[in-house]
């Protein structure tokens, strides 16, 4: 049921699709949109975009620009930091809610908490982990995952990318690939109605072949953790598990 009055709707977490947002912007056209961006370090947003108009599936919605109070930079992986549109780097938060560290974890907390140097003095930042380049008009633009940028068949990848192109095919309405590395594959998760040979021959289209998974996986729902984001290990427990029944039979 469509709630008959609603202002706003902000969403966080894992990145909205741009299919899944048309649904609910054409159920609500008077409500406004806002995508926030940050990790539970900073507690607990850092980043905001008001959406003003519907993507296409293949278009990322902006993390958009940091609230007050609060100070988001990338970082490239010399330590410099990107201020050119386009070029990634990863995404680093401080500001006035930046936590103190991780709960008796100094060496974790050293590490992630750092000095930096930003206009002429050093700020206590955090490192996020996250990956993100600017687009032309200043905001941040999420890009995945740093634990998601594979090396495969000579390429570095994001999976984040491939995640993109995948969900955007008419059929598909959820997407999570891992890579599987004892075995050199990419396992493309997906919830939706097509078979793999269909998958294949449309992101044969929006990708380079060495993007497209290897292995296809079609399941009835992602599992997902405690936090509301899809479940990787549980995939990827079931994924083996069914290979090793497989094996055995």
């Amino acid at each position: 049921r469509v709630p008959e009055s609603v202002k706003r709707v902000m969403f966080s977490g894992e990145a909205m699709p741009a299919k899944q947002l048309r649904i609910w912007q054409e159920k609500l056209p008077d409500a406004k949109f806002v995508n926030l961006y940050g990790p539970t370090e900073i507690t607990c947003n850092c980043t905001y975009f008001p959406i003003e108009r519907q993507y296409e599936d293949s278009e990322k919605i902006p993390a958009g620009k940091a609230f007050p109070g609060r100070r988001v930079i990338l970082v490239d992986e010399e330590g410099k930091q990107v201020t050119e549109p386009g070029v990634q780097g990863e995404i680093c938060s401080a500001g006035e809610s930046l936590a103190n560290g991780y709960y008796k974890e100094p060496e974790q907390t050293a590490e992630k908490f750092v000095l930096y140097p930003v206009d002429g003095t050093e700020q206590r930042m955090y490192r996020t982990g996250d990956l993100g380049s600017y687009d032309e008009e200043g905001n941040i633009v999420f890009a995945g995952r740093k634990d998601f940028q594979i090396k495969h068949m000579g390429h570095r990848i994001e999976l984040g990318e491939i995640e993109t192109a995948f969900q955007a095919l008419d059929g598909i309405s959820r997407v999570c690939c891992i890579y599987d590395e004892p075995n050199t594959k990419i396992i493309g998760f997906y919830v939706g109605e097509l078979e793999a040979k269909e998958i294949i021959e449309r992101l044969t289209e929006r990708l380079p072949r060495f993007m497209i998974p290897n292995v296809f996986r079609q399941v009835d729902e992602m599992p997902l953790t405690k936090n509301g984001k899809i479940d990787r290990k549980c995939l990827m427990e079931e994924y083996r598990e069914s290979m090793q029944n497989r094996v055995k039979s």
